[in-house]
Protein backbone atom coordinates (compact mmCIF):
# COMPACT_ATOMS: atom_id res chain seq x y z
CA UNK A 1 0.00 0.00 0.00
CA UNK A 2 2.61 2.38 0.59
CA UNK A 3 4.88 1.31 -2.28
CA UNK A 4 1.44 1.65 -4.30
CA UNK A 5 1.18 5.63 -2.64
CA UNK A 6 4.71 6.35 -2.98
CA UNK A 7 4.35 5.66 -6.64
CA UNK A 8 1.13 7.67 -7.05
CA UNK A 9 3.03 10.78 -5.38
CA UNK A 10 6.03 10.30 -7.39
CA UNK A 11 3.87 10.47 -10.55
CA UNK A 12 2.21 13.42 -9.41
CA UNK A 13 5.48 15.22 -8.82
CA UNK A 14 6.45 13.99 -12.56
CA UNK A 15 3.86 15.28 -14.18
CA UNK A 16 4.59 18.74 -14.70
CA UNK A 17 8.67 18.09 -15.37
CA UNK A 18 6.82 15.99 -18.03
CA UNK A 19 4.70 17.82 -19.46
CA UNK A 20 7.30 20.95 -19.17
CA UNK A 21 9.45 18.54 -21.59
CA UNK A 22 7.10 17.70 -23.98
CA UNK A 23 6.08 21.61 -24.53
CA UNK A 24 9.56 22.35 -24.67
CA UNK A 25 9.70 20.02 -27.99
CA UNK A 26 7.47 22.88 -29.63
CA UNK A 27 7.63 25.73 -31.03
CA UNK A 28 6.49 29.03 -28.92
CA UNK A 29 4.85 32.20 -30.40
CA UNK A 30 6.50 35.23 -28.43
CA UNK A 31 5.17 39.27 -29.00
CA UNK A 32 7.68 40.36 -31.57
CA UNK A 33 7.91 43.43 -29.87
CA UNK A 34 9.10 41.32 -26.46
CA UNK A 35 13.04 41.43 -26.01
CA UNK A 36 15.14 38.20 -26.19
CA UNK A 37 15.45 36.38 -22.88
CA UNK A 38 19.18 37.05 -21.95
CA UNK A 39 19.38 39.99 -24.04
CA UNK A 40 17.47 43.29 -23.12
CA UNK A 41 17.07 45.90 -25.78
CA UNK A 42 16.70 43.30 -28.26
CA UNK A 43 13.39 42.66 -29.59
CA UNK A 44 12.21 39.55 -31.59
CA UNK A 45 11.44 41.86 -34.34
CA UNK A 46 15.45 42.82 -34.28
CA UNK A 47 15.63 39.44 -34.81
CA UNK A 48 13.33 39.31 -38.37
CA UNK A 49 15.03 42.37 -39.58
CA UNK A 50 17.84 40.56 -40.08
CA UNK A 51 16.04 38.66 -42.43
CA UNK A 52 12.40 40.34 -43.57
CA UNK A 53 12.01 43.82 -44.80
CA UNK A 54 9.91 44.66 -41.93
CA UNK A 55 10.31 48.11 -41.72
CA UNK A 56 10.94 50.82 -44.54
CA UNK A 57 14.55 50.95 -46.22
CA UNK A 58 15.45 47.38 -44.93
CA UNK A 59 17.60 45.58 -47.28
CA UNK A 60 16.70 42.13 -47.67
CA UNK A 61 19.04 38.87 -47.89
CA UNK A 62 18.64 36.39 -50.73
CA UNK A 63 17.17 33.37 -49.44
CA UNK A 64 18.18 29.85 -50.77
CA UNK A 65 15.64 27.13 -50.68
CA UNK A 66 16.02 24.29 -48.48
CA UNK A 67 15.13 21.99 -51.71
CA UNK A 68 18.56 23.38 -53.40
CA UNK A 69 16.87 22.89 -56.88
CA UNK A 70 16.24 27.13 -57.58
CA UNK A 71 17.98 30.04 -57.55
CA UNK A 72 18.54 32.14 -54.09
CA UNK A 73 15.70 34.93 -54.08
CA UNK A 74 14.36 37.95 -51.93
CA UNK A 75 11.36 37.34 -49.41
CA UNK A 76 8.28 39.35 -50.38
CA UNK A 77 7.89 42.13 -48.72
CA UNK A 78 5.82 42.52 -46.30
CA UNK A 79 4.58 45.53 -43.53
CA UNK A 80 1.66 43.36 -41.48
CA UNK A 81 4.48 40.99 -39.66
CA UNK A 82 2.42 39.66 -36.78
CA UNK A 83 3.91 36.91 -35.59
CA UNK A 84 6.81 34.39 -36.14
CA UNK A 85 7.23 30.74 -34.42
CA UNK A 86 10.48 30.68 -31.99
CA UNK A 87 12.21 26.94 -31.44
CA UNK A 88 15.44 26.98 -29.45
CA UNK A 89 17.74 23.94 -30.68
CA UNK A 90 20.82 22.67 -30.20
CA UNK A 91 23.51 22.18 -33.31
CA UNK A 92 27.15 21.40 -33.22
CA UNK A 93 26.84 20.98 -28.96
CA UNK A 94 25.99 24.78 -29.23
CA UNK A 95 22.48 26.30 -28.40
CA UNK A 96 20.78 27.97 -30.72
CA UNK A 97 17.50 30.02 -31.53
CA UNK A 98 15.57 29.24 -35.37
CA UNK A 99 12.25 31.33 -35.83
CA UNK A 100 9.91 30.81 -38.72
CA UNK A 101 8.02 33.15 -40.55
CA UNK A 102 5.33 32.18 -43.32
CA UNK A 103 5.01 35.38 -45.35
CA UNK A 104 2.46 33.99 -47.38
CA UNK A 105 2.62 33.18 -51.04
CA UNK A 106 5.04 35.50 -53.51
CA UNK A 107 3.18 37.29 -56.36
CA UNK A 108 4.14 35.05 -58.95
CA UNK A 109 4.13 31.62 -57.14
CA UNK A 110 1.74 29.54 -56.35
CA UNK A 111 3.43 27.74 -53.39
CA UNK A 112 4.03 30.01 -50.27
CA UNK A 113 7.75 31.38 -49.00
CA UNK A 114 8.47 30.71 -45.48
CA UNK A 115 11.78 31.61 -43.82
CA UNK A 116 13.49 29.23 -41.44
CA UNK A 117 16.03 31.85 -39.77
CA UNK A 118 19.39 30.50 -37.49
CA UNK A 119 20.57 32.25 -35.12
CA UNK A 120 23.74 32.36 -32.50
CA UNK A 121 22.02 34.27 -29.26
CA UNK A 122 25.65 33.44 -27.02
CA UNK A 123 26.78 36.69 -27.60
CA UNK A 124 25.84 39.86 -29.75
CA UNK A 125 23.02 38.13 -32.09
CA UNK A 126 23.64 36.81 -35.24
CA UNK A 127 22.03 35.30 -38.71
CA UNK A 128 23.96 32.05 -39.42
CA UNK A 129 21.55 30.64 -41.74
CA UNK A 130 18.45 31.39 -43.59
CA UNK A 131 16.75 29.34 -46.18
CA UNK A 132 12.99 29.34 -47.61
CA UNK A 133 11.05 25.69 -46.28
CA UNK A 134 7.76 26.31 -47.89
CA UNK A 135 6.69 23.65 -50.55
CA UNK A 136 3.00 24.32 -50.26
CA UNK A 137 1.01 27.56 -49.10
CA UNK A 138 1.18 26.97 -45.33
CA UNK A 139 3.84 25.95 -43.52
CA UNK A 140 4.40 25.95 -39.75
CA UNK A 141 6.79 23.78 -37.27
CA UNK A 142 5.67 20.14 -36.74
CA UNK A 143 4.24 19.00 -33.31
CA UNK A 144 6.74 17.91 -31.48
CA UNK A 145 9.01 20.75 -33.97
CA UNK A 146 12.75 18.63 -33.30
CA UNK A 147 14.37 15.72 -32.99
CA UNK A 148 17.22 14.97 -30.22
CA UNK A 149 20.14 13.46 -32.73
CA UNK A 150 23.04 13.75 -30.42
CA UNK A 151 23.95 15.11 -27.42
CA UNK A 152 24.49 18.26 -28.92
CA UNK A 153 22.41 18.65 -32.08
CA UNK A 154 18.40 18.53 -32.92
CA UNK A 155 16.56 17.74 -36.23
CA UNK A 156 13.71 20.13 -37.16
CA UNK A 157 10.33 19.11 -38.39
CA UNK A 158 8.61 21.22 -40.29
CA UNK A 159 5.11 21.17 -42.32
CA UNK A 160 3.76 22.71 -45.55
CA UNK A 161 0.74 21.81 -46.68
CA UNK A 162 -2.71 22.77 -47.83
CA UNK A 163 -6.41 21.84 -48.04
CA UNK A 164 -9.63 21.45 -49.77
CA UNK A 165 -13.12 20.11 -49.23
CA UNK A 166 -12.09 16.92 -49.69
CA UNK A 167 -8.10 16.70 -49.94
CA UNK A 168 -5.17 17.41 -48.15
CA UNK A 169 -1.81 17.44 -49.57
CA UNK A 170 1.10 17.56 -46.86
CA UNK A 171 5.03 17.68 -46.93
CA UNK A 172 6.90 17.22 -43.87
CA UNK A 173 10.45 18.44 -44.19
CA UNK A 174 13.24 16.56 -41.97
CA UNK A 175 16.04 19.18 -41.56
CA UNK A 176 19.72 19.72 -39.40
CA UNK A 177 21.82 21.47 -38.91
CA UNK A 178 25.85 21.22 -39.71
CA UNK A 179 27.96 23.87 -39.45
CA UNK A 180 25.87 26.46 -39.13
CA UNK A 181 23.46 25.77 -41.90
CA UNK A 182 20.58 24.28 -42.55
CA UNK A 183 20.55 20.56 -44.58
CA UNK A 184 17.61 19.00 -45.57
CA UNK A 185 17.24 15.00 -44.84
CA UNK A 186 14.52 14.28 -46.33
CA UNK A 187 10.66 15.71 -47.80
CA UNK A 188 8.07 12.88 -47.09
CA UNK A 189 4.77 13.68 -49.08
CA UNK A 190 1.47 12.22 -47.58
CA UNK A 191 -1.96 12.43 -48.92
CA UNK A 192 -5.53 12.54 -46.97
CA UNK A 193 -8.77 11.77 -48.77
CA UNK A 194 -12.09 13.19 -46.51
CA UNK A 195 -15.32 11.83 -49.05
CA UNK A 196 -17.84 9.99 -47.47
CA UNK A 197 -14.85 7.53 -46.59
CA UNK A 198 -12.08 8.79 -44.36
CA UNK A 199 -8.33 7.83 -45.91
CA UNK A 200 -5.31 9.30 -43.88
CA UNK A 201 -2.02 9.18 -43.94
CA UNK A 202 0.06 9.88 -40.21
CA UNK A 203 3.22 10.75 -40.11
CA UNK A 204 5.50 9.89 -36.77
CA UNK A 205 9.45 9.61 -35.78
CA UNK A 206 11.61 8.38 -33.64
CA UNK A 207 15.13 8.02 -33.27
CA UNK A 208 17.48 5.26 -32.75
CA UNK A 209 20.73 4.97 -30.79
CA UNK A 210 22.70 2.93 -33.38
CA UNK A 211 26.45 4.03 -32.66
CA UNK A 212 26.95 6.17 -35.17
CA UNK A 213 27.21 9.99 -34.96
CA UNK A 214 23.82 10.35 -35.48
CA UNK A 215 21.24 8.88 -34.10
CA UNK A 216 19.11 6.78 -36.79
CA UNK A 217 15.77 8.48 -37.72
CA UNK A 218 12.68 6.08 -38.21
CA UNK A 219 9.68 7.93 -39.84
CA UNK A 220 6.25 5.64 -39.97
CA UNK A 221 3.05 6.45 -42.33
CA UNK A 222 0.02 5.00 -41.18
CA UNK A 223 -1.94 4.56 -43.85
CA UNK A 224 -5.89 3.86 -42.45
CA UNK A 225 -9.25 3.84 -44.22
CA UNK A 226 -12.41 3.86 -42.59
CA UNK A 227 -15.73 3.46 -44.54
CA UNK A 228 -18.25 6.07 -44.34
CA UNK A 229 -22.65 5.20 -43.88
CA UNK A 230 -23.64 7.49 -46.94
CA UNK A 231 -21.62 6.24 -49.50
CA UNK A 232 -23.07 5.28 -53.00
CA UNK A 233 -21.90 2.08 -54.38
CA UNK A 234 -18.64 0.42 -53.70
CA UNK A 235 -16.91 2.03 -51.60
CA UNK A 236 -12.97 1.16 -49.58
CA UNK A 237 -12.86 -0.79 -47.36
CA UNK A 238 -11.26 -1.18 -43.73
CA UNK A 239 -7.89 -1.07 -43.57
CA UNK A 240 -4.37 0.25 -41.82
CA UNK A 241 -0.98 -0.52 -42.66
CA UNK A 242 2.54 1.21 -41.70
CA UNK A 243 5.10 2.13 -43.93
CA UNK A 244 8.36 3.11 -42.42
CA UNK A 245 11.71 4.11 -43.58
CA UNK A 246 15.42 4.53 -41.18
CA UNK A 247 17.38 7.01 -42.31
CA UNK A 248 20.87 6.30 -40.99
CA UNK A 249 23.97 8.58 -40.87
CA UNK A 250 26.51 7.35 -43.57
CA UNK A 251 30.17 8.82 -42.30
CA UNK A 252 30.88 8.37 -46.27
CA UNK A 253 28.28 10.52 -47.58
CA UNK A 254 28.52 13.07 -45.06
CA UNK A 255 24.65 12.53 -45.13
CA UNK A 256 21.07 10.81 -43.68
CA UNK A 257 20.76 7.69 -46.26
CA UNK A 258 16.82 6.04 -46.64
CA UNK A 259 17.25 2.33 -46.34
CA UNK A 260 14.85 2.10 -48.72
CA UNK A 261 12.49 4.18 -51.44
CA UNK A 262 9.09 3.20 -49.65
CA UNK A 263 8.06 7.12 -49.25
CA UNK A 264 9.10 7.74 -53.10
CA UNK A 265 6.67 5.12 -53.97
CA UNK A 266 4.21 6.19 -52.02
CA UNK A 267 4.33 9.31 -53.36
CA UNK A 268 4.05 8.51 -56.98
CA UNK A 269 0.55 5.91 -55.70
CA UNK A 270 -0.06 9.15 -53.63
CA UNK A 271 -0.05 11.66 -57.08
CA UNK A 272 -2.10 9.14 -59.26
CA UNK A 273 -5.00 9.75 -56.81
CA UNK A 274 -4.80 13.70 -57.11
Amino acid sequence: MISILYRFILACLLLPWLWAAAGAQNASFPELSSAVPGHNGITYLDLANMVVPVLAGTSPIKIRPISGEADDEAPPATGDLSSAAVLDIKAGGGERLTMLFDLGQASDSAEGFAVLALYDLSGEPKLLDAVNVATDRSTFFREPARLSISAGDDAVVITSTHFNSSQGYVSTLLLMVRNDRFELVDTINTFDENYCYKRTQDLAFKTLADGRRYAAIKATVTDATVPGEDCEGEQPKASSHKISVTYRWSKKASRYVPGSKAFERLSAENEKRF
